[in-house]
């Protein structure tokens, strides 16, 4: 049986043991193991299911940790992470040699995060590594932003998830990579493109790329409900070609008109897209959840974080 509790001890001691535990984060729970433990990162690919070329994010509790395992550390990256760790940001890095090739998918590069909890950073600290931990769901399904969804996807397979809550920011970090030392996403996150602008000045966006991804979610589809899903910026029309079907709706905010529909979930009623942010994937798994024909989700303003929200159910829906 699969224990769900707040002891860090116990999260340390099994992580030691060079097993897994499910770790909160103001993003989304991760599928925490040892990066130096071989047996750790394979049974983290085994469990989600996911492909080796996919890499991972390595989690840390402070500065000093990243010459450990970067080689470069590029002023704008250091700008970076003075602004926004502990935080909803990933900096990937020219990794140092003992950065294992299984956690990188075989580049020269590492992703590096120091999470925003409290309960994971003094987990970290009590650790004499640091952890890989993509999100703690089975690969391209909705991300995880409770200990509950996390025990849905693995029930028993798990020995511990360390509950530290609902996540705040409800979307994966922003990962930016450097490219002749400037600065490059590689996925939109919970900091928003306007927020990173106004620390390093402009950047480049290069978020999608199915061969050899650069970073995670990077993949054409990923964040996927079992229940079919659109997105769609006219509802109506939507619910009329579904005509007949058990319809869920995924709004960003209240209607004045009512929509003839099976469930509606709301995102934030007063369309603040924090709030939508944190939101998002605990709608997408209620409405996973409700024998549903169809989830029509209706496209958010294209600017701040509804930019990562969109890009999130673009590759739902694929």
């Amino acid at each position: 049986m699969t224990l769900i509790s707040n002891d860090i001890d116990k999260a340390a001691a099994i992580l030691s043991a060079n097993d897994l535990v499910a770790i909160p984060t103001e993003t989304v729970y991760g599928l925490a193991g040892n990066i130096y433990s071989e047996e750790a990162i394979k049974k983290i690919f085994t469990l989600k299911k996911r492909p080796f070329f996919n890499p991972l994010i390595v989690h840390i509790h402070s500065l000093e940790q990243v010459t450990d395992l970067a080689l470069e550390f590029p002023e704008k990256a250091k700008m970076l992470a003075q602004a926004f760790w502990p935080g909803s940001l990933t900096l990937v890095l020219k990794k140092r040699p003992q950065v294992p090739d299984l956690i990188t998918a075989g580049k020269d590069t590492v992703g590096l995060r120091m999470p925003q909890h409290e309960l994971t950073l003094a987990l970290l600290k009590k650790l004499d590594f640091p952890v890989a931990a993509p999100s703690a769901n089975p690969f391209t399904h909705i991300s995880p932003t409770s200990p509950q969804h996390v025990h849905r996807y693995f029930d028993d397979s798990l020995q511990m998830i360390l509950d530290g809550g609902n996540c705040s920011n409800g979307i994966e970090s922003t990962i930016i990579g450097f490219e002749q030392d400037e600065p490059v996403i590689y996925r939109l996150g919970s900091i928003s493109i306007e927020d990173i602008q106004a620390v390093v000045g402009a950047v480049v966006i290069k978020n999608k790329k199915e061969d050899a991804p650069d970073a995670p979610g990077m993949l054409d589809k990923h964040y996927a409900p079992r229940t079919k899903t659109i997105l769609t910026t006219d509802v109506n029309k939507s619910i009329q070609e579904y005509s007949g079907k058990q319809i869920g709706l995924l709004l960003h905010h209240s209607y004045e008109q009512a929509f003839n529909v099976k469930h509606i979930a709301y995102l934030s009623q007063s369309g603040d897209l924090k709030e939508a942010a944190s939101q998002l994937y605990s709608a997408m798994h209620q409405l996973d959840h409700l024998q549903l024909d169809v989830i029509i989700a209706h496209r958010l303003p294209d600017t701040g974080l509804g930019k990562a929200m969109n890009d999130r159910l673009e590759r739902a829906t694929k």
